[in-house]
């Protein structure tokens, strides 16, 4: 098995990440570290260490929600201390957030340890949905509103068509937004295209699932449909 593939497979982190923490030297396999793309372990019988610990596969599975508010990070640590998803999540268990949400920005995020959901989770080819409503400065015209769903031009790339709802048209105007790809800060550069700069955007659906009346910094296990659900759309049931 690829080592990445293994690491994820143990709940270290998803694949994409695991190969960043093979390419860091913090991984090694019997006693070396090793930095190779590609590197195959048997299980059972080479010995993987991630910072000096024992590398296991997980006995249990684990799928939650969480309802992350502002000002939180969406990482399993970091170096300046600041309170992460990881932090608001009680259990015994080593997770990990699946893809990213701002620090200035809330709502849904799921967090899990088993590797191969999460890579499925954020590979582009499978288009999951995420659904965001966004408080915006003015109203978006129609010819704005079509130009955004199209695809936009954002770091040097267009961006996979999306959709754009008015909720509330007003001074301030609350829009809903759905994309299908993770880009960094895609939502808020898009509005900054079109001239309508976010002034606050929650996530609240990832898929088939909603963030529904789950209360900010709150969290849940998934149902056993909704992992279903998120499996069958992206084939790896």
């Amino acid at each position: 098995m690829r080592l990445q593939k293994y690491l994820a497979h143990c709940g270290v982190a998803s694949r994409r990440k695991s190969e960043e923490l093979i390419q860091q030297g913090l991984i090694t396999v019997n006693g070396q570290v090793v930095t190779e793309m590609g590197y195959k372990v048997t299980v059972g019988k080479d010995e993987v260490t991630f910072k000096g610990k024992l590398v296991v596969p997980e006995k249990q599975k684990l799928y939650i929600m969480l309802n992350k508010p502002e000002g939180v990070i969406t990482s399993s640590n970091d170096q300046f201390n600041r309170k992460t998803v990881i932090d608001l999540v009680a259990t015994d268990y080593r997770i990990y957030p699946v893809g990213r949400l701002d620090y200035d920005t809330s709502g849904l995020i799921l967090l899990t340890n088993d590797g191969e959901f999460a890579n499925q989770m954020m590979h582009p080819k499978y288009k999951i949905p995420k659904t965001y409503h966004a408080l915006v400065k003015g109203s978006p015209t129609q010819v704005e509103i079509e130009s955004f769903e199209k695809g936009l031009l954002i770091d040097g790339s267009y961006t996979h068509p999306a959709s754009l709802k008015i909720l509330k048209e007003d001074t301030l105007s609350l829009l809903e937004i759905i994309i299908s790809e993770g880009r960094n800060r895609q939502v808020r550069k898009m509005c900054d295209v079109i001239g309508h700069p976010v002034r606050h955007l929650k996530r609240v659906a990832f898929g088939n699932i909603l963030l529904g009346s789950l209360k900010e910094g709150h969290w849940r296990y998934l149902t056993v449909a909704e992992i279903n659900e998120l499996k069958e759309r992206s084939s790896i049931q």
